[in-house]
């Protein structure tokens, strides 16, 4: 769930329980297929219009599901490493939280323009290469990697949702895996290399949990409540203004909020394995925030309500229903 254009150069179950050259990527089973050309068959289709991921990922209480899927993304080794040594996280934070968004969204909501911003992070992630937190090289389009980054989506919806907006039936799960299956062919992940049900892919959680995740240096930051963040660099200049004056008394608690809903809304097993400490107590106050937050967004008007890409999807479909 993030953007390739920031490069330089047991189950959640929520409130109810408690550059320089340009390196080639490595070849053989682990290797980078090509997306495929213009012209060498139909582009994958994005998720139905209407479907569960339609009315999820545009909502604005989505946004405070992205901290626990990007921090899960990250404490895979490679990812982390990958994320450490090339992206511009640190010094343009909301540059890459915009793009991400963005990003996102075309996914969801962007029609033919999905398929072509999945080529497009692909072409952005071939240079990404090192050695990871084990000392094992690696390469962010080898098929485990890139998978990894993509899986994580789908546990943090299935269990932030629980807490933000309502527990999905078994029913509405299957479908939102299975759209989510859509989106990573949409990016270019094949089959083979993401669980195609639900009863396999939580084994295949399950066991990147015990073996491969782990508290990696870029984790470490995202939870620091005394990272430096620089003020906002988006928006109407006087916004920027007042924003920029009032930052030493505005960022503790936003960094203390991000932690919060980051590890709050973390499913708790994947927490567990991180390491990232949740008490009683804040669970309580997650509980009471999210009733707040199910009570007032869905009255809210739909400008408020959705994000942008989202809303022009929304009323785009309305439009065409006539005549479909």
């Amino acid at each position: 769930m993030s953007s390739a254009k920031d490069v330089k150069g047991p189950r959640a179950r929520g409130p109810e329980a408690a550059p320089g050259a340009e390196p080639e990527p490595p070849s053989g089973r682990d290797s980078d297929p090509e997306p495929p050309a213009r012209g060498r068959g139909a582009d994958p289709e994005p998720p139905p219009p209407g479907g569960v991921l339609w009315s999820l990922s545009g909502d604005i209480r989505a946004l405070l599901m992205l901290p626990a899927a990007l921090t899960l993304q990250v404490a895979h080794p490679a990812v982390g490493a990958g994320v450490d040594e090339h992206s511009v996280f640190r010094t343009d934070p909301w540059g890459r939280g915009e793009r991400s968004l963005r990003s996102l969204q075309l996914w969801v909501y962007g029609g033919a323009e999905a398929a072509e911003e999945g080529r497009r992070l692909r072409v952005l992630h071939r240079t990404i290469q090192g050695t990871d937190t084990r000392g094992r090289p690696y390469h962010a389009l080898t098929p485990a990697n890139y998978a990894w980054v993509h899986a994580t989506g789908f546990p943090v919806y299935q269990h932030a949702a629980r807490y933000l907006i309502r527990p999905m039936a078994p029913a509405q799960e299957r479908a939102l895996y299975a759209e989510w299956l859509q989106v990573g062919r949409i990016l270019g992940i094949h089959d083979r290399d993401m669980p195609q049900s639900i009863e396999e892919f939580w084994p295949y959680w399950e066991k990147m949990l015990a073996g491969e995740i782990e508290a990696t240096t870029v984790v470490r930051e995202l939870v620091d409540v005394d990272q430096p963040v620089p003020p906002p660099d988006r928006g109407p200049w006087p916004l920027r203004a007042v924003l920029r004056a009032l930052w030493p008394v505005l960022l503790p608690p936003l960094v203390r909020f991000r932690r919060f809903v980051t590890i709050g809304l973390m499913p708790p097993d994947a927490r567990a394995a991180v390491g990232l400490p949740w008490s009683a107590v804040q669970e309580k106050r997650l509980r009471r925030m999210c009733a707040v937050l199910r009570v007032v967004v869905p009255v809210l008007p739909e400008r408020l309500r959705y994000l942008p890409r989202a809303r022009a999807a929304r009323a785009a479909r309305r439009t065409a229903a006539p005549n479909g």
